[in-house]
């Protein structure tokens, strides 16, 4: 079967956005699996930046299907609001190119102002997330409370669920957080106005619709969120996410089995990122920190929030491609490192002394972690003009070449630059 996942094989933000958006063009079917509004994924084609927190990077393709899977929390009002967006713009002319799964969990309002409630009550002991809601409604469906999408549809008993769903929350904010509750009436008739406008792209069973396209010999993109970093139970915990962002979780949020994936595709940047508190062994403090910041345009397209830059972490990108399973790499953004006369690598920790080559399981270990670097020699060559591996520096062939054997994993695909005609393709992604 011909289904690739591409997932974030560092802590978030490696430009899955772009590479979905570049490979959608030779997919029919797009499947986002996890995660939710927390998410963002920016475009930009012809010069126009898109930024999408829910909806699949595929929407760009009018000829390409773009399913949001059982696993995604369902911040409706944002979804709303990029459906819109997208048909001012002159895309989803046809409803049937945006289909939402039945079994998503539908965050609401109460969800976000929990999670914003007890970031505000951690104070400098918060996890740093966005604020969006996905803990608490990630909560509510394990706690077997959640509104489903498929509720939604149902006016008899929705009010119901709705109460019951809020009752505990409202608690906790008036009682323990001394914030305003959620009041029923008002939710309930503003679920009504947006479930009337999401109609159209209801997909109840999303599960089988994949799996026909599977069995149809479609190809079919499987769009993760957030990175391998911060998956709920191999990340940095608890300086995680709410969801399993490592492949596996395709499988788990989309309803397919794992023998219907071809190859999994890790995303890379030419660097690492980190948005929010936690242990990051290789970030660079001080100017060139920001250098790197400012010339990637390192800011969060959800939040707006200054990333934490460093150089590349080779010991975090085996243990990515190990626990994902990862058997191809894109690697992004390596026009930034342009300008650099050295470009440091990290390729192994010391931790008390002694050199380690592997991930630590505690995080308490991994803040302590001191990293050790091998420097490669950089290149000064602007390369957001370049259209063909060959025609790339030396000394950024030699860095590319570097990273893969290093890895024991081939770069399938190297970006350098936001635009898809900026895509060095190395392998077809498509067998």
């Amino acid at each position: 079967m011909s289904g690739i996942i591409v997932v974030g094989s560092q802590w978030g933000d490696e430009g899955k956005g772009k590479v979905v958006d570049v490979f959608s063009a030779q997919a029919d079917y797009v499947v986002r699996y996890q995660g939710g509004a927390n998410a963002g994924h920016t475009l930009v084609v012809n010069g126009v930046k898109t930024v999408l927190h829910l909806v699949p990077s595929g929407i760009l393709h009018s000829k390409t299907v773009c399913v949001i899977a059982a696993g995604v929390v369902l911040d409706i009002e944002e979804v709303v609001s990029e459906i819109r967006a997208l048909r001012e713009a002159g895309l989803i002319a046809n409803s049937e190119q945006l289909r939402i799964s039945d079994q998503c969990t539908v965050l609401l309002s109460h969800h976000r102002k929990l999670d914003q409630a007890r970031e505000k009550a951690a104070g400098h002991e918060k996890i740093g997330t966005t604020g969006r809601g996905i803990g608490p409604a990630y909560e509510d469906r394990a706690s077997r409370q959640a509104i489903l999408f498929g509720d939604l549809f149902d006016q008899t008993t929705l009010k119901d669920k709705l109460k019951a769903s809020i009752v505990e929350t409202n608690f906790l904010l008036k009682e323990y957080y001394k914030t305003e509750p959620v009041e029923l009436e008002e939710l309930y008739k503003r679920l009504l106005e947006l479930t009337e406008e999401l109609a159209p792209y209801r997909a109840k069973d999303a599960s089988m619709l994949v799996h026909k396209a599977l069995k149809g010999g479609k190809k079919v993109l499987f769009e993760g969120a957030q990175g391998t970093m911060l998956d709920l139970l191999h990340g940095s915990y608890p300086f995680v996410t709410s969801s399993s962002t490592i492949s596996g979780s395709a499988c788990i949020g989309s309803g397919i089995g794992p023998n219907s994936v071809q190859k999994i595709i890790g995303i890379t940047k030419a660097y690492t990122t980190r948005v929010g508190s936690g242990p990051f062994p290789t970030e660079i403090h001080g100017p060139l920190g920001e250098r790197i910041r400012i010339e990637g345009h390192e800011f969060g397209a959800t939040t707006g929030r200054p990333r934490r830059c460093g150089w590349l972490d080779l010991v975090a990108m085996k243990y990515a491609i190990r626990v994902n399973g990862i058997t191809n790499l894109a690697l992004m953004k390596l026009d930034v490192l342009s300008g650099h006369e050295k470009i440091e690598v990290c390729t192994s920790y010391k931790l008390d002394g002694q050199e380690i080559k592997d991930m630590p399981t505690s995080t308490a270990d991994l803040v302590r972690v001191e990293p050790v670097y091998r420097a490669l020699t950089g290149w000064n060559d602007d390369i957001t003009q370049v259209r063909s591996i060959q025609d790339l520096p030396q000394a950024a062939r030699d860095y590319i070449q570097f990273i893969g054997n290093e890895l024991a994993t081939p770069i399938d695909v190297v970006s350098v630059g936001p635009g898809r005609e900026q895509t060095l393709w190395i392998k077809p992604l498509f067998n």
